[in-house]
């Protein structure tokens, strides 16, 4: 079936609150520890949290008006997403780890707050570019959310080793919005011309998506086809959490082929592995 409406609405208050547990508990060494997030310390990326939380509930709940031209291009999306990241970061590194956990603390809340009251059917303010989209549902974007929380949580429990989050369906939850952003990388990608990928992702958040060329469109949906492995043209397996490190840039390796199972035409899957749901 066509990729399903993902209420993600009631995750955000649970998923913040394990976070602000999680920062209460680092250390003065977790602090500075080295994530997958380039050169951002756990510090930095806790900070980000922060951000994005208050901004959200600026430009969004509170209707403030952007100082900056809106960007109107990918390349400009991703400078402006760039240099707001970097400016708040510089700014948090003189704050101290229990001032920024109160930070987020009192940040996440009434982003819980306002997100479980929006409308999931609304049009987004903001569309969600790496799915290829000018126009967005609310849901979408709620959902787009959600997974910058998730992913930049695990990149702290990664770095800290505090191992992954307890709840498999937020992770269900973040890959089933993160398939979002396969139709957009193939159509962007002039090397496949058309086949069907089946992408199997294994472990208690795994599922089945199927990715097919049909009228010159491609489109992805939830579940095998109706013939299954039979008819896909390339078959990918590959664990839940490796799934989502690949599409939210955290699996770095020299041969990301190594690290999945590829049945079928190797060349299909090429694409999956730039693949990213996520501003880069």
């Amino acid at each position: 079936m066509p990729l399903p409406v993902v209420d993600t609405r009631p995750l955000f208050r649970p998923l913040c609150a394990e976070i602000v547990t999680l920062f209460r508990a680092l250390t003065d060494d977790d602090w500075g520890r080295p994530t997958v997030a380039g050169t951002w310390r756990v510090r930095d990326v806790a900070a980000h949290l922060t951000d994005t939380a208050l901004r959200r509930l600026s430009f969004h709940r509170d209707g403030l008006v952007p100082v900056w031209r809106p960007p109107t291009t990918d390349a400009e999306i991703v400078a402006l997403v760039n240099d707001l990241n970097a400016s708040w970061v510089r700014t948090a590194a003189r704050l101290s780890p229990r001032v920024l956990t109160d930070l987020y603390a009192a940040a996440s809340t009434p982003l819980a707050d306002f997100i479980e009251s929006l409308d999931l059917q609304a049009v987004a303010r903001v569309a969600v570019s790496w799915a290829g989209q000018t126009e967005s549902p609310q849901w979408l974007d709620v959902g787009r959310e959600f997974t910058e929380i998730w992913h930049h949580g695990s990149q702290i429990r990664d770095a800290t080793q505090a191992g992954p989050f307890r709840e498999a369906q937020w992770l269900r939850a973040v890959l089933r919005i993160a398939m979002h952003a396969l139709p957009a990388a193939y159509t962007r990608d002039p090397g496949v011309s058309g086949g069907t990928l089946v992408l199997n992702v294994t472990g208690p958040s795994g599922g089945t998506w199927t990715l097919h060329k049909t009228d010159g469109t491609w489109r992805c949906e939830e579940g095998p086809r109706e013939h299954g492995r039979a008819s896909a043209t390339t078959t990918v397996t590959l664990s839940d959490q490796r799934a989502w490190r690949l599409l939210f840039n955290a699996l770095h390796s020299t041969d990301l082929g190594a690290l999945v199972e590829i049945d079928g035409d190797r060349a299909l899957a090429l694409p999956l592995f730039r693949t990213r749901a996520l501003v880069i």
